[in-house]
């Protein structure tokens, strides 16, 4: 049960209505976040909600059956979009396109890359500053140093950059000068980390572990929503399977799947789903035609230089034309 109080709730009533859910045996969980406070309610017995939602104090009252409640369709009237501020919003009914390289090299890649965005329309630039590779002698990011010059050139052109956090002492630095905090596959259930990003008041994008389940993802979304923070997303990379023809096996089902089961924004990630250069652009338009509210891909104007995965990256050539169809999908989608 979530029970969302009124921005003018007393001490007194929230202590009555405390003591009216302890009374029906089940457990009140207070959840403070950038937009609302609420009352999430454990427990099991049958009554008659209207008790409660008689109350005073009380703005709104649902049932909820899903254990990640917080993050569940079930209570939420319109769906979460996320304002990246500028005109830069996900989940808006839009398709939101996020491209850039797997690793930030260096300023005249990064100025490149903003370039072909910009001659696009595409504003918002992934990349990686701190890189989690399966190698310790790999390439493993510029770190922090990196991320400042990068956010400084973004800025200048009215990109929004998506990059990932990998531990929790990396918050504080990282936070003014990212738009969206990114947690990896191998981070999704790093619940110290979903914690802390929790706390914060920037866009979380969470992705499906590497053998994660798609409830398993939803509850990792519940973390960093009942620790405070609402500006979540979620996406789907490809899932690890019996399967070596691709990297990954990417789960065009997940898609319309968590669509229905939850109110957040949906990314599908073809470049890390395939693993494979030539594939990414029908497994990015799959997505998008599947439902989901953005694509997030890999692009580099040399893919053979990069210095990690090139083998899934898009030129710019190619990146130009997989914007081009996707766009053409939401107009065939949307009717714009």
């Amino acid at each position: 049960m979530i029970i969302q109080l009124s921005k003018h709730i007393t001490a007194d009533q929230r202590d009555q209505l405390i003591a009216a859910i302890t009374k029906l045996g089940y457990k009140a969980n207070g959840v403070t976040t950038q937009v609302a406070n609420y009352i999430v309610a454990i427990g099991k017995k049958e009554f008659d909600i209207r008790t409660l939602g008689n109350l005073p104090g009380i703005e709104d009252i649902h049932r909820v059956s899903d254990d990640y409640k917080l993050v569940s369709n079930k209570w939420k009237v319109n769906r979460t979009v996320i304002d990246l501020g500028d005109g830069v919003r996900i989940g808006d009914g839009s398709l939101a396109i996020m491209a850039g390289p797997c690793s930030i090299e260096n300023e005249k890649q990064i100025q490149d890359t903003i370039d072909h965005l910009k001659q696009n329309g595409v504003r918002i630039m992934r990349g990686g500053v701190f890189k989690p590779r399966s190698s310790p002698y790999a390439f493993r990011g510029l770190g922090i140093e990196g991320l400042k010059l990068w956010y400084s050139l973004a800025k200048q052109s009215g990109i929004k950059i998506v990059t990932e956090v990998m531990q929790v002492s990396q918050i504080a630095e990282m936070v003014d000068y990212v738009d969206v905090f990114q947690v990896g596959a191998r981070n999704t259930q790093n619940f110290n980390l979903l914690d802390e990003l929790g706390k914060v008041d920037k866009p979380v994008m969470i992705k499906r572990g590497i053998s994660g389940t798609i409830e398993e993802l939803l509850y990792s979304a519940e973390y960093v929503f009942s620790a405070g923070n609402e500006k979540l997303m979620l996406c789907e990379r490809g899932i690890r399977t019996y399967e070596r023809a691709s990297r990954n096996t990417f789960d065009i089902n997940a898609i319309p799947i968590l669509k229905e089961k939850t109110h957040l924004p949906v990314i599908a990630d073809p470049s890390h789903g395939i693993g494979i250069r030539e594939f990414v652009e029908p497994v990015a338009l799959a997505a998008a035609v599947a439902g989901a509210d953005g694509v997030i891909y890999e692009t580099h104007q040399k893919p053979e230089e990069a210095f990690s995965d090139g083998q899934q990256t898009l030129d710019f050539a190619e990146s130009a034309r997989l914007i081009n169809k996707l766009n053409k999908i939401q107009q065939l989608s949307f009717g714009n």
